[in-house]
């Protein structure tokens, strides 16, 4: 009687397993029958027979690979230091998205700190400023060197909103200069200028734009932006009236659509940053910017620093901070990012500093399940890490 191509081709694998057995003399305690058994038995349970033509041979195929169950992915990074009411608040609703952009090495580093500072005046003729929104000269000398000496590197609103959405690398402590306001050539040819030359530093300044082409400072500051290194963002059209869920659509568009044909006609760019005009916003005002292609908005607000996916707000006004305004409520954190005035950036230059050092350091704490996780879940659709930059 013939055997089935099936029988033989098992047979020829259990053979092959038993030229492979170590040869023994002989003993009682072994059956070469019982090997042979064993080594045929070994070899039909490795494979699953399907397809069989009359006369061709099996197909033979492995057994299904045991599903993998993805890890818990950690909480959201906690700090110390904070307030107790100014609390993270993540953006990225794609944990894939998420997970990509911190681990790819060509990004920011994981844990790194963005600290946004505003001025509005600095005041020439004294050491120190009564004014908490200004600083005086020989107090901004110090801020500014301080700011070197523990590593910081400033960045432009561009750096800030790609770092913010994709996690561009930017360096591991940044900061955002921000001079309020309208400002003639000398206030930063005076103040900034020499940071630039010696550091590489920019500044973001608040273009105010109401007065249009009649502005007498338009042509000098037009000459900055075209030199590299200030870069104007858009502080509203009339300026002194704040945008809230109070304002009537057409006041919110004139001032911020407004802001954006200025910038179009006199500066030759888009603005992508909204200087909120008072610190004042809302709902609307918020959608409104998103939906003219506002990337970043900046409040009035000295919550902390800034890291990717992660921006500290408050969830309820503080009756204790009576000027402090809740902005979560609004559902789009880079539209409300937390500010510094100047005279609280000494005192909290080391707060800053280990919130990036606390955050790297849960970073790696985690690394090895996000990894998992992303390996997992993610890398069919999103393609896998890389290794190396």
């Amino acid at each position: 009687m013939k055997s089935s191509p099936l029988f033989r081709a098992l047979s020829g694998f259990a053979l092959l397993l038993a030229a492979c057995i170590p040869s023994v003399p002989p003993s009682p305690t072994i059956d070469v029958n019982a090997v042979s058994t064993s080594a045929f038995a070994t070899v039909y349970a490795a494979f699953t027979q399907t397809g069989l033509t009359p006369g061709g041979p099996p197909t033979l195929i492995p057994p299904p690979t045991a599903i993998r169950t993805p890890p818990a992915l950690p909480s959201v990074f906690q700090p110390t230091g904070l307030n107790p009411l100014d609390t993270p608040h993540t953006y990225l609703s794609d944990a894939c998205q998420y997970l990509k952009a911190k681990w790819d090495p060509n990004n920011a580093v994981p844990g790194t700190v963005v600290m946004i500072i505003m001025f509005h005046s600095i005041e020439k003729a004294t050491q120190s400023s009564s004014d908490p929104k200004n600083i005086g000269s020989g107090d901004f000398k110090e801020l500014m060197n301080n700011l070197h000496e523990m590593g910081f590197q400033a960045i432009n609103t561009t750096q800030l909103a790609d770092f913010l959405d994709s996690n561009a690398k930017i360096p591991a402590r940044s900061v955002v200069l921000i001079q309020d306001d309208r400002h003639s050539a000398s206030n930063f040819n005076d103040w900034f200028r020499p940071y630039w030359e010696q550091w590489g530093w920019p500044v973001v300044t608040g273009w105010i734009s109401a007065q249009g082409s009649s502005d007498p400072v338009l042509a000098e500051n037009v000459a900055l932006e075209q030199e590299g290194w200030v870069d104007h963002q858009a502080h509203g059209l009339i300026h002194n009236i704040n945008m809230t869920d109070a304002s009537s659509d057409e006041f919110i568009r004139g001032e911020l659509q407004g802001s954006i044909d200025a910038f179009q006609q006199f500066y030759g760019k888009t603005p992508i940053g909204i200087i909120w005009p008072g610190g004042g916003f809302g709902t609307r005002p918020v959608q409104i910017a998103r939906e003219l292609g506002y990337r970043v908005g900046f409040t009035t607000h000295p919550r902390g620093p800034v890291l990717f996916n992660w921006v500290p707000l408050a969830d309820e006004n503080d009756a204790g901070r009576p000027f402090f305004v809740a902005e979560n409520y609004v559902n789009d954190p880079r539209l409300v990012l937390p500010r510094y005035w100047p005279t609280q950036v000494i005192a909290n230059l080391d707060t800053v500093r280990t919130i990036g050092e606390q955050a790297a350091a849960y970073a790696q704490q985690n690394k090895a399940v996000e990894l998992e996780y992303y390996d997992i879940v993610c890398a069919p659709a999103f393609g896998e890490i890389p290794l190396t930059p």
